[in-house]
């Protein structure tokens, strides 16, 4: 079945003008339920602030629920290992736990991951990654909101700002019950996409200097996994498994017989907290835009078909599959990258690979610059050099052409190359409990972000437990 066709530019119609219910007013508002904006929301509720979270689903997470983005990535300092057939994997240095560069919320969130059997914590055996239960991870960051006091409101859609000439008063929200507006003294937007800052008026990027973006991936998971059969066959045939990221030459087998027909290389899988599951990261689907519906729509269908025939490999070739079956997909497909908000400063991938130290730094991050091919098979990976993390600073969180509002997430001010480092959910969730705490003292002062000065956020980031580096403090 065919999606509905874009278009044609020229056609448009006049909407008539309308009302909507001021539903709160509030000291912090925070649009988007996601890693940066639990983050986000904590950090505020912490630091002092009245704060609404409003969420566009009926729970919290964001890619890590409704995309099903499992796991949580590295949030360690690395050093490179290179193995006997010429695979670099990243380990911790000397031997042991690298540095953790993320705490803060993201140490609140995994101890109670961890606690109710819900997350596996970083270790040697993950790879230092943190796989989760998602369905876990939904009541374990209700938890966190409600502990700390942040009033949330669902099926709540973010569709315009008020405020004039760039000063940001509030937002509006399409319900089920109508348009509803939300005051709050200061705004952050952790939409994921920038949405409210570009309503806003603040510029953007999107994608490299050609305008394609990373593409976007379905995550599915499969149960009836039976990892000690696969675990065997990887033993007994190590020339068909071909590094971490599972390049068979079954894969190869399988395209030249016409049953897989994939943009990507390689399947890559990730465990769970469970026994006999598994979770897939391997649809690909190039050369589409994540603000776009009808690129949306068109990358949904085909991502689910990519699904059907990755599942059916998974189950004719390779043992330990016979009998796994896809138990969930993401309710939306995992999208990488869209927007990138123009902030008062742009991360570089130089800063990024040379671990590049600011005197406004408020979040931290280790992960390499992961670029997967826009335009279909191929992955880049550059690491930082061993034992390092680079710096984020504030002003990449403060849109130009703005006030009263603040960027955290992926969308915050990088370049193409930077951004695919900070993506990740745990510095996702850094640069949330960044702006949390900034937006929190701004609105408490009764003054721009732009006014609170770098230090008194460290300082407040510090007694929260935020990872930084110790000589900000001397």
């Amino acid at each position: 079945m065919p999606s509905l066709k874009r278009p044609d530019k020229g056609s448009a119609i006049d909407l008539p003008p309308r009302r909507a219910t001021l539903a709160a007013e509030t000291d912090v508002l925070v649009v988007g339920g996601g890693p940066a904006g639990l983050g986000a929301a904590v950090g505020a509720a912490q630091a002092g602030a009245r704060v609404i979270l409003a969420e566009r689903y009926g729970f919290l997470g964001g890619n890590a629920t409704a995309a099903l983005v499992m796991p949580l990535m590295s949030f360690h300092t690395q050093r490179h290992v290179p193995e006997k057939r010429g695979v670099t994997t990243l380990l911790p240095t000397d031997h042991g736990p690298g540095e953790a560069v993320v705490a803060g919320v993201l140490a609140k969130l995994l101890e109670r991951l961890v606690r109710a059997g819900g997350a596996i914590p970083p270790s040697l055996a993950t790879g230092y990654v943190v796989p989760f239960d998602p369905e876990m991870f939904k009541l374990v960051a209700l938890d966190l909101l409600d502990e700390a006091g942040v009033q949330f409101l669902f099926h709540a859609f973010a569709s315009g700002t008020i405020g004039k000439n760039g000063v940001v008063e509030g937002v509006v929200f399409e319900t089920k019950s109508g348009p509803l507006v939300i005051r709050a003294r200061t705004v952050i937007d952790c939409t994921g996409d920038g949405d409210i800052s570009v309503q806003a008026g603040a510029p953007s990027e999107t994608g490299r200097a050609d305008g394609l973006v990373q593409p976007m991936t379905l995550m599915f998971r499969m149960t009836e996994f039976q990892q000690a059969a696969f675990e065997n066959y990887v033993k007994d045939n190590p020339k068909q498994w071909r590094g971490v990221h599972g390049l068979w030459d079954l894969v190869q087998k399988a395209t030249q017989a016409g049953e897989l027909k994939l943009p990507r290389e390689d399947i890559l899988f990730f465990a769970t907290p469970h026994q006999r599951e598994v979770s897939v990261n391997s649809t690909r689907v190039t050369r589409v835009l994540g603000t776009d519906v009808w690129d949306l729509s068109y990358a949904e269908s085909q991502s689910r078909r990519q699904m059907r025939q990755i599942s059916e490999f998974l189950k004719r070739y390779v043992p330990g599959f016979e009998k796994a079956y896809v138990m969930q997909s993401g309710v939306n497909i995992g999208v990488r990258e869209t927007r990138r908000i123009l902030g008062d400063y742009q991360l570089s991938a130089e800063d990024v690979l040379s671990a590049r130290k600011f005197d406004d730094a408020i979040a931290r991050g280790a992960y390499p610059v992961d670029i997967h091919n826009p335009k279909g098979a191929g992955t880049v990976l550059k690491r930082l050099p061993p034992g390092e993390a680079y710096d984020i600073p504030l002003r990449c969180l403060l849109p130009q052409r703005t006030d009263r509002l603040i960027v955290a997430g992926r969308c915050i001010s990088g370049t193409h190359e930077a951004h695919s480092s900070y993506r990740v959910m745990p510095i996702v969730m850094a640069t949330g409990h960044a702006g949390g705490v900034c937006a929190a003292l701004a609105a408490r002062e009764g003054k721009s972000p732009r006014k609170i000065p770098a230090g008194q956020v460290q300082r407040e980031l510090k007694r929260q437990g935020a990872s930084l580096r110790k000589d900000l403090f001397v």
